[in-house]
């Protein structure tokens, strides 16, 4: 019998009152490994209450035991990393070196908030007015909501929840019910580390937890990963719930390729980027947009490459794993019948696929669709999975039209061998992040990460400055000692003499 996943809250595992589970697959085979419990608005409540009512302590808790916890954790972290490598591999599907990659690139977030002291850092004012003082600061927000998707169970998360715990917040975590173990194991890292019992909480659930969370009254703001209909949905309804909300949405990812570019190293880039983790990534290249004449060589190239690719369990080795559910494959696997029937050329069919895996697992190899165009679903839906669809423009204003026509606007890449043209598009490109011959451009921690139109719903960004200010609120404080010459009555407006 498959044992259940808990909620954890105030450093303890907590079983449900709610009887409602969900299965948790081994996507490499197909079989239910666990029940994950799903949260109702008792656990939601509980997990609220352990964080405000834990708030105040850490709040109060100095910078530099903060930092220490920080620092800790991070080492913690930095150890026992491939553990939690496998937990994800498990779960999710995507091969060994690329949840590691997830974890390593999560931790570098960690580290960026391990210099809190330094980022929270107010300004002063002396004698602004006769022996008056002004001062800003900023001060955490309360129990904040981390609401996460389940392509990225370890990194997403550790895009939000290092500052905000180092700025002083407490965290209700909401996972996705798919991959759920991820998070308990960083809550008992956590606790490992120092951190006060109630600061990270971790509920599981569904829509009834998110909307159990979007509606407390305890939580000040929500974090959100996810679809561009969830992402406006958990925008306007906690919003409406008085919460301060950056909500990140889904992505159509263009990779441009300029005539001057090399095609070997593109049709490496484009297979890296559009095949990495099954495609199920935000950042994925899903529409590669061929200038001029090279399309057919580099589709050959693409091809040659993708029929290459070792399809099966992330734990033998291979390059690809499996989707993360049956349905989410099937899903996918129904683009590509869509994109052939509206008329797109199937020159890598990964329904077909051989694969190192169990017969029940989730498959679906790489596939490589050409001669796409805009109107067609695998061009207009975000698909995420290995599908790369190749559509060509003849010229540079065609191409950087098509990106910029698209309501997407997450991220992009150029690849070309003119810095000219590169700096052209960078500046031209209506799109939040920018790769120049970078496919995949995710910045480092210190800079902010998302993007813009629909792939955001709010005006803040994840990590860098951005999460600094999102998790803190300013304060302004004006202060004169008593001094005998101004005393006496003054009903006027007050004035900087």
């Amino acid at each position: 019998m498959s044992s259940t996943i808990p909620h954890w809250v105030n450093d303890e595992a907590l079983l449900p009152a709610s009887t409602r589970t969900g299965d948790v697959f081994d996507p490499a085979t197909g079989e239910v490994t666990a029940q994950v419990a799903l949260a109702g608005d008792r656990e939601v409540a509980a997990a609220v209450e352990a964080a405000r009512t834990a708030f105040p302590g850490w709040r109060d808790t100095s910078l530099t035991r903060r930092t220490q916890v920080l620092f800790a954790f991070r080492e913690l972290l930095n150890a026992r990393k491939h553990e939690l490598a496998e937990i994800i591999t498990a779960e999710h599907g995507k091969v060994l070196d690329d949840a590691l990659g997830e974890v390593t690139r999560g931790q570098e977030v960690v580290e960026f908030a391990c210099g809190i002291a330094h980022l929270l850092k107010g300004g002063m004012t002396e004698n602004a007015s006769t022996g008056v003082d002004v001062a800003s600061i900023r001060q955490p927000l309360g129990p904040v909501a981390v609401i996460s998707p389940f392509n990225f169970p370890a990194m997403v998360p550790m895009w939000f929840f290092p500052i905000a715990v180092a700025a002083g917040n407490t965290v209700v975590l909401k996972p996705s019910e798919k991959d759920p173990s991820a998070a308990n194991w960083l809550a008992a890292l956590w606790a490992e580390a120092g951190l006060p019992p109630g600061v990270f909480n971790v509920v599981h659930g569904d829509k009834a937890a998110v909307d159990a969370l979007l509606e407390h009254p305890g939580i000040k703001a929500v974090s959100f990963v996810g679809s561009t209909p969830i992402a406006r949905y958990v925008y306007e309804r906690g919003t409406a719930h008085g919460k301060r909300v950056q909500a990140l949405g889904g992505a159509k990812n263009h990779m441009v390729v300029l005539p001057d570019a090399d095609l070997d190293l593109t049709a490496d880039a484009a297979v890296n980027a559009g095949f990495g983790s099954a495609g199920e990534r935000c950042m994925a290249v899903s529409a590669l947009v061929a200038v001029g004449g090279i399309a057919d060589a580099l589709v050959e190239r693409i091809a040659k490459r993708a029929a290459g690719l070792r399809t099966g369990d992330g734990r033998r080795g291979c390059d690809m794993g499996p989707l993360v559910t049956g349905a989410h494959r099937d899903k996918v696997a129904g683009y590509v019948a869509a994109g052939a029937a509206e008329g797109a050329e199937i020159v890598v069919d990964g329904r077909e696929a051989a694969v190192d895996g169990g017969d029940g697992g989730f498959w679906l190899g790489p596939t490589l669709l050409d001669h796409v165009t805009p109107e067609m679903s695998v061009y207009t839906d975000e698909i995420f999975g290995p599908v790369l669809s190749v559509l060509r423009v003849g010229t540079y204003e065609e191409a950087v039209e098509l990106v910029n026509a698209n309501p997407y606007g997450n991220g992009t890449a150029v690849f070309t061998n003119d810095g000219g043209a590169a700096r052209r598009y960078r500046n031209e490109v209506e799109v939040g992040m920018v790769g120049v011959n970078v496919p995949v451009p995710v910045p480092m921690a210190y800079y902010s990460f998302g993007g813009w139109k629909n792939s955001l719903f709010g005006d803040t960004h994840a990590h860098g400055m951005e999460g600094v200010h999102f998790f803190t609120r300013g304060k302004v404080v004006t202060s004169r000692w008593l001094d005998p010459s101004h005393g006496g009555l003054n009903l006027g407006f007050p004035r900087n003499d």
